[in-house]
């Protein structure tokens, strides 16, 4: 297992992963991916189960499921840092014919990627159904996934969270990335959600909540948590307090980089911010 600073170190360099593959082609979403960098290295390195290679049934294993697709840049870093594709293939991010697409595709083939999310909202459905999969097989791994809660405006969500709680579906993490921006605003003027963890707990889930969502330490202590809570009768929110455009000051708190691409001065100014560690493809 890496240790923190060798952690640390990847975070850094997925952040420059995902500056870099929305800059080439001037497209995409780098505000969100950056907030979600240290979740998503603390669940693909340090917290879930995974096998050598892949494949799309994911038996023996843990999943994942990403729901706000729109944060590709950091799924695509981490899967090929994590060794499913070459890093290489990162270059390609939005090209034509590209495996890479702006929301994860499956028609592809690409490692690691299970359902296309383009449409916001159905990421909890379909983590419900292989929850229920793993249990009907007998499987005792936990299936993981990851919400915008401007995403959590789609109303779909809401039936998926009353199922799960009312079935006892507690093989399930669900964590919910809360940094309050969306494309239009914050989400509190746009559609104030209030309570999130709340919301969850009055559905009958476990709710745990990360007030240093950007803290690779804390985060990985409540995945850990979440995990020791499976198989207790209820499933598991994660509230992950985020910073949209966390590691790069100019984009910080600010929503107008859910789906911007820097210029070559702010590409700059990024990476400068954020050191190369363990090198660029």
């Amino acid at each position: 297992m890496p240790n923190i600073k060798e952690l640390e170190d990847l975070v850094t360099q997925v952040r420059r992963d995902i500056v870099r593959q929305v800059h080439a082609c001037q497209s995409g979403h780098p505000g969100g991916s950056l907030g979600c960098a240290e979740f998503m290295v603390a669940l693909y390195f340090e917290v879930m189960d995974r096998k050598e290679g892949f494949d799309m049934d994911g038996t023996g294993e843990d999943l994942f499921f990403l729901s706000n697709g729109h944060i590709s840049p950091v799924w695509y870093s981490v899967l090929a840092r994590a060794g499913y594709f070459p890093i290489e293939e990162l270059s390609t991010f939005r090209q034509l014919n590209s495996r890479l697409q702006g929301h994860p595709t499956t028609h592809e083939g690409l490692p690691g990627i299970r359902i296309a999310s383009g449409s916001l909202g159905q990421g909890m459905s379909v983590a419900l159904g292989a929850a229920e999969a793993k249990k009907h097989n007998g499987d005792k791994h936990i299936i993981y996934s990851l919400h915008g809660d401007g995403e959590l405006q789609e109303g779909q969500n809401w039936e998926a969270i009353m199922y799960a709680g009312a079935k006892n579906v507690d093989n399930l993490i669900s964590t919910v990335d809360r940094n309050w921006q969306q494309i239009d605003g914050t989400t509190k003027e746009v559609l104030d959600f209030g309570d999130i963890g709340a919301k969850f707990n009055i559905f009958g889930w476990d709710v745990i909540e990360v007030e240093e969502g950007n803290n690779l330490e804390k985060i990985i202590e409540a995945l850990n948590e979440a995990k020791s809570r499976t198989g207790r009768g209820k499933p598991i929110c994660i509230v992950l307090h985020s910073a949209m455009g966390h590691g790069v000051d100019y984009m910080l708190n600010n929503h107008k980089w859910h789906g911007s691409a820097p210029n070559d001065e702010q590409l700059e100014d990024a990476l400068a911010q954020n050191p190369v560690t363990l090198g660029d493809y």
